[in-house]
């Protein structure tokens, strides 16, 4: 028999208890009444809905800051916080939950799109069980999110405190968070092992797209503004209520943040032929850009269309049409060039976004076509090295996380208590 066997024998013989998280502690907002001036020259840091979704355990390790004045009644994060996504361009990203783990020394804030759980009795609960458990399939299964237009998924925070949790006792959460967190700890080591090689590659595509040094290895280029060297046209109408299992292919704005890579050559999705008839196109060799984001990092994330069908592409989008390699203007754009450049540009807070009159007015190296093809061959080389899912770290970090996966879902599911006879 395990020790986990036991511990669940001795202190849970008839079932483990169940409660609705509206039963376990208190939900809180996060900012309010917040302009786009408070973002520039912030006093105080504060966690993005980014932070949460990425980090089940929040270190605090935080760089974005707001202002916030001394009269200010906002809800400061605490210790033991459980922090979730309350809306998201995604499903899979709506709901997703933190825990803030570690004690911090200066006041820290939620930002809106977001909000916060404070239990009742943290003496109760093991945090880093807490961190696992929501996000277990029992615990996801009964988030039940809204489409809200075509942009956003919401999470309904009356829906969201009857959900059901199993609380076992504290010996027995502990007992689970160990095992779940050996493999948590392993998946990070090897991501940070990937993450150094990403870098690695980063360094080098910048240093071979900067023709201002040694790295482009050629004499002359001509700098272009992307006016003169092709046509952008703007995406309509497509919205994810009109996704069929089959059809015309297409591309929604917003999964070129979370599917797409550098190129593509099948879509994710698909429309009608009805649909398709009322919707723009983009063709073999276009970029098919995202216009708008949460987020500075992400917004015009590009992807190069190398499909032999013409796709439909969504609104927020644009399509643009050229006679250069589209590989190499696709990876000119995940540049620190094009980063530096967006950044000065971008409009809105909440919603970010980089007009069309702006990506138009950017300028970008133009070597020859043969030149463009050997630094799109060696780019391709780096980015299998990191990218490639059938071998390498890669692939070894996801058999990791199907078994974290596996192991936490069913070391989280618990019989119901029942009173014995």
């Amino acid at each position: 028999m395990s020790e986990l066997t036991k511990l669940l024998t001795s202190y849970c013989p008839n079932g483990v208890e169940y409660k609705k998280i509206g039963e376990i502690g208190v939900l809180f907002g996060g900012l309010t009444g917040k302009s786009k001036e408070d973002f520039k020259n912030g006093n105080a840091k504060f966690i993005t809905y980014r932070n949460i979704y990425s980090n089940p355990s929040l270190d605090l390790n935080i760089q974005d800051k707001v202002k916030i004045l001394d009269d200010e009644k906002q809800h400061i994060v605490r210790y033991g916080d459980i922090l979730f996504t309350g809306s998201s361009e995604t499903p899979d990203e709506c709901g997703m939950s933190s825990v803030v783990t570690v004690q911090t020394n200066e006041d820290l804030y939620l930002n809106s799109f977001c909000f916060g759980l404070r239990l009742h009795n943290l003496e109760e609960y093991n945090l880093h069980f807490l961190k696992h458990l929501l996000r277990s399939n029992d615990v996801r299964g009964q988030i039940k999110q809204t489409a809200s237009g075509v942009t956003r998924y919401n999470i309904s925070k009356k829906r969201f405190v009857n959900i059901s949790i199993p609380v076992p006792p504290i010996e027995v959460q502990t007992k689970i968070a160990e095992i779940l967190d050996r493999f948590a700890e392993y998946a990070a080591e090897l991501q940070a092992e990937l993450q150094a090689r990403q870098e690695q590659y980063e360094y080098y595509r910048n240093k071979l797209l900067n023709f201002n040094e040694i790295g482009g290895g050629i004499q002359s280029v001509i700098w272009m503004k992307m006016s003169e060297i092709g046509t952008f046209i703007r995406g309509n109408g497509l919205q994810k209520k009109d996704f069929t299992e089959s059809g015309i292919p297409c591309i929604h704005y917003g999964q070129i943040y979370t599917h797409y890579g550098t190129f593509a050559t099948k879509t994710k999705s698909y429309v009608s032929s009805e649909t398709a008839k009322k919707c723009k196109k983009a063709h073999c060799g276009d970029l098919v850009f995202a216009t708008v984001s949460e987020n500075i990092d992400d917004v015009c994330k590009c992807v190069a269309w190398l499909g032999n069908e013409e796709i439909c592409i969504s609104g927020d989008s644009l399509a643009f049409s050229h006679n250069q390699n589209p590989k190499y203007i696709a990876y000119y754009f995940q540049t620190y060039a094009f980063a530096r450049y967006k950044r000065s540009r971008v409009t809105g807070t909440k919603v970010i976004r980089l007009h069309q009159s702006q990506l138009e007015q950017f300028e970008i190296p133009i070597p020859s076509l043969s030149e463009q093809a050997r630094i799109v061959n060696i780019l391709d080389k780096f980015e299998r090295l990191v990218s490639d899912l059938v071998q390498g770290l890669p692939a070894e970090i996801a058999a990791v996380k199907e078994q974290y996966e596996y192991y936490r879902n069913k070391l989280l599911s618990f019989p119901k208590y029942k009173l014995s006879a």
